[in-house]
C-alpha cells in the first residue's frame, strides 16, 4: 500500500522541519512538500500529487490567508483533503475554515493529533464530525459563560429531565433558594421558563451553514 501523501502549507520554517520529521516517522504517510507562501501553494498543487494538506491558517501578515489559500487548492485538486492549523481556537475562524473545504481544524499545539487526523481524512472518516461537535460545544460554553458555577449546575440538571423536588434533593437546596437561582439563571439567558432555556441551547449550539 502506497504511502498517503502529505503536502505542508506554513511560514514557520522550524515548525516545518520539526512536523515533517514527525509526519515521516510514521510508516504510511510522508511528506511530499512544504511550501512558505500562497503562491507557492497554489503552483505545487498545480504541479505535484498529494492526498491531505496541512495548512497554516495564518500565513504571512495577511490574516487568515490559509483560507484563501485552502479554496484555490480546492477548486485545482477537489479529492485533497485539508486540514487546517491554528495556534488559536476560535470559533468563527473554524466555520470559515469549514466554508473554505477544510475536513478539519487543530490547534497547532495539538499536533500530536496529525497522524490519526491524517488518516481519518484520508480514508473519508474524518470530515464533519470532530469540526462540528467542537463547533456545538463552543456554542454551548458562549450561552453558559455568563452563570454562576451554581446556577451552571442547576441548569445541566434541568437539561438532564431532573424534576424542581429532584434538584432540590440532589444539590441539598432549599425551595426559595432553588428558585432564587432559577430566576437568576433564566434571566440571564433571555428566556421564560426552564424549557426555553434549554431549547435556546441547544438550539445556538447547533452550527447552521456559513454564509
Amino acid at each position: 500500500m502506497s504511502a498517503i501523501r502529505v503536502f505542508l502549507v506554513e511560514d514557520d520554517l522550524d515548525w516545518i522541519k520539526a512536523i515533517t520529521t514527525f509526519i515521516n516517522r510514521e510508516t504510511d504517510m510522508l511528506v511530499v512538500g512544504a511550501v512558505t507562501n500562497s503562491a507557492e501553494a497554489v503552483q505545487f498543487a498545480r504541479t505535484v500529487a498529494f492526498d491531505v494538506v496541512l495548512m497554516d491558517i495564518q500565513l504571512t501578515d495577511r490574516k487568515h490567508e490559509g483560507l484563501y489559500t485552502a479554496l484555490e487548492i480546492h477548486e485545482l485538486v477537489p479529492k485533497a483533503k485539508i486540514i487546517m492549523l491554528s495556534s488559536v481556537n476560535d470559533e468563527q475562524v473554524m466555520t470559515k475554515a469549514f466554508t473554505a473545504g477544510a475536513v478539519n481544524y487543530i490547534e497547532k499545539t495539538s499536533f500530536l493529533q496529525l497522524p490519526h487526523a491524517i488518516r481519518s481524512a484520508f480514508h473519508h472518516s474524518a470530515p464533519m464530525d470532530a469540526l462540528l461537535k467542537e463547533f456545538a460545544r463552543l456554542k454551548r460554553e458562549e450561552q453558559l459563560k455568563g452563570l454562576t458555577a451554581a446556577e451552571r449546575e442547576v441548569f445541566e440538571l434541568i437539561e438532564e429531565g431532573f424534576t424542581q423536588s429532584q434538584i432540590e434533593r440532589k444539590l441539598y437546596k432549599a425551595e426559595s433558594t432553588l428558585k432564587n437561582q432559577v430566576n437568576k439563571m433564566l434571566k440571564k439567558l433571555g428566556v421564560r421558563s426552564s424549557r426555553e432555556a434549554v431549547e435556546k441551547v441547544s438550539r445556538k449550539g447547533m452550527p447552521r451553514n456559513p454564509e
